[in-house]
């Protein structure tokens, strides 16, 4: 098992029990570090606040990934309350739900909605990790570890601009591997399989998506919270050290299948 104990985090992007930034959260508290976990808006808040309640000692604090003055707040709080920060965990993403709806052709996607999907769903972890990287540098490195999908390389039926964000989001990925890893500051995502999330379910048809990877996945099933988590704690964690600007695929086997 990871040992995080002394180590300090921040997870971004938990909306409820079911989001895959949560059971990476539990998996972290359980290894024995601290987190500080976000919440997008008041909407999300009680929920966010009830789940942590069960991890030890969070820190609790809004932030819209739009926002650079709530980024800052963040880690300005995180720096007087941690003095440091040993990893982060991006799972923030959004697309106007209209724009993944059955049938919705990918041409009309809007401009406004696809500067408001890139964003939220990439932008936010050039955001995200340009606040980190002080308070990283202060323990002499970090990890950062983001939430991507397969619709980045394949077109996935309704998944529209959210594929082109998560593109983005793969390619920010190897940049900022790139730019911070000479601070000892590595930068991976993990690709999940599809998994029944809150932002999952805006996109239509996903049931069908699911029972395609269970009839075609190497595994022949669908992936879990838990397995996903269990692979961030790899990238987090002493056991990933030497790795960075990958993309870690944890769908059954899925990415590796033709006809």
């Amino acid at each position: 098992m990871t040992d995080l104990n002394g180590k300090h985090g921040l997870i971004v992007g938990v909306a409820n029990k079911r989001s895959i930034a949560w059971a990476i959260a539990e998996a972290a508290s359980r290894a024995g570090a601290r987190l500080a976990v976000t919440y997008q808006g008041e909407r999300l808040e009680e929920n966010v606040r009830e789940l942590s309640a069960s991890l030890q000692n969070p820190l609790i604090l809004p932030c819209d990934v739009t926002s650079d003055q709530q980024i800052a707040d963040v880690f300005t709080r995180i720096g007087q309350e941690f003095g440091g920060l040993d990893f982060l965990v991006h799972g923030a993403a959004y697309a106007p739900r209209e724009e993944l709806a059955a049938g919705f052709p990918f041409v009309q996607t809007s401009r406004a909605g696809f500067n408001l999907t890139l964003d939220v769903s990439a932008y936010s972890l050039i955001a995200l990790t340009r606040g980190a990287v002080p308070l990283m540098e202060s323990r002499g490195g970090g990890s950062i570890v983001t939430l991507t999908y397969l619709g980045s390389e394949r077109v996935f039926q309704n998944y529209n601009v959210m594929g082109v964000a998560k593109a983005a989001l793969e390619a920010s990925v190897r940049y900022l591997a790139a730019d911070v890893g000479q601070k000892n500051i590595r930068v991976n995502a993990i690709s999940a399989g599809p998994i029944k999330t809150l932002a999952a379910s805006g996109i239509s048809g996903f049931s069908s998506i699911l029972q395609v990877y269970r009839d075609r996945a190497p595994l022949r099933r669908n992936v879990d919270t838990a397995e996903v988590a269990a692979a961030a704690m790899f990238l987090l964690g002493p056991a990933g050290r030497g790795v960075t600007a990958e993309v870690l695929m944890v769908d059954a086997g899925y990415h590796a299948t033709g006809m």
